[in-house]
């Protein structure tokens, strides 16, 4: 995808990742994380909007998007957590904003929880956190994983174009859903769709459930009204579990909120980093 290049490399413990920076030298390091079956693709408008005052750094996880895929990859939350936190040591930053929507703050919370990542802030859009989640359709491909993966590959195309497009909202144009679609495609994204779902497993937000009232940086949860995959009541529970979470609700927006909102999301994301010194 021209359009979105990730022009850097970093050989992580569960193989190498495609990353790259926007905006100026000097701005303030923030760190966007996407979540699943998505790539940091979704972050594009967000991304180059914060990129004015920001030194931006987006990537795709193992097994995601342009990074590598392959047989036996470990692309559990778990794994995204350690390279994550090998990320921020590459990169050198010890205390960046960090921006995680779905499955990306499941990884945010455990690298930040579990292996001690330093964060000046923490936005969290939509995501996995909260026993339990999971929809029919995730937990139906999960349980088979060995039967879908043997789909034809236009059946395969199909089933991930429905399930993307599934999100809720109005902002999903066909051309995006092909773009998200792209990378799960030919012989090593077909398979890296299905085993990126069966690795995905409840204990690994379970195991830091109980620990986001330890939280202490200045968070945000941000939440898309219309999201048909994990409710606003989610957001609603997490923000009270987090001490002083800034509760935002996005009106007219599903669970692709970059997507649907995606000026109300970054007005909300400024308004909130630009209240942390």
């Amino acid at each position: 995808m021209s359009e979105w290049p990730l022009t850097e490399s970093f050989p992580s413990s569960s193989g190498t990742v495609r990353w790259n920076r926007l905006g100026p030298a000097d701005g303030r390091p923030l760190v966007l994380l996407h979540g699943t079956p998505f790539s940091s693709y979704v972050w594009r408008a967000v991304a180059r909007s914060l990129a004015r005052d920001h030194r931006v750094f987006v990537w795709d996880m193992p097994g995601y998007g342009r990074s590598e895929k392959y047989a036996g990859q470990d692309v559990s939350l778990a794994a995204q957590g350690r390279v994550f936190h090998e990320l921020l040591g590459h990169w050198g930053l010890a205390e960046p904003l960090v921006v995680a929507h779905d499955f990306g703050g499941a990884v945010a919370l455990r690298a930040h929880l579990l292996h001690g990542a330093g964060y000046r802030a923490l936005a969290l859009v939509d995501p996995v956190a909260l026993a339990p989640w999971g929809s029919p359709f995730f937990r139906l491909v999960r349980d088979h994983a060995e039967v879908f993966e043997k789909l034809p590959p236009a059946l395969h195309r199909a089933l991930v174009g429905e399930y993307i497009a599934s999100t809720g909202g109005p902002g999903l144009r066909p051309t995006v859903v092909d773009r998200l679609v792209e990378p799960w495609l030919g012989e090593s994204g077909q398979p890296a769709f299905y085993r990126q779902i069966a690795q995905a497993d409840q204990r690994y937000t379970d195991e830091i459930q109980d620990r986001y009232s330890g939280i202490s940086v200045p968070t945000l949860i941000c939440w898309g009204e219309d999201d048909a995959w994990i409710p606003v009541a989610k957001g609603r529970e997490l923000a009270g579990l987090v001490p002083g979470a800034r509760w935002e609700p996005i009106a007219h927006a599903g669970h692709l909120v970059q997507e649907d909102a995606p000026a109300e999301l970054t007005a909300a994301l400024l308004d909130f980093l630009g209240r942390v010194s």
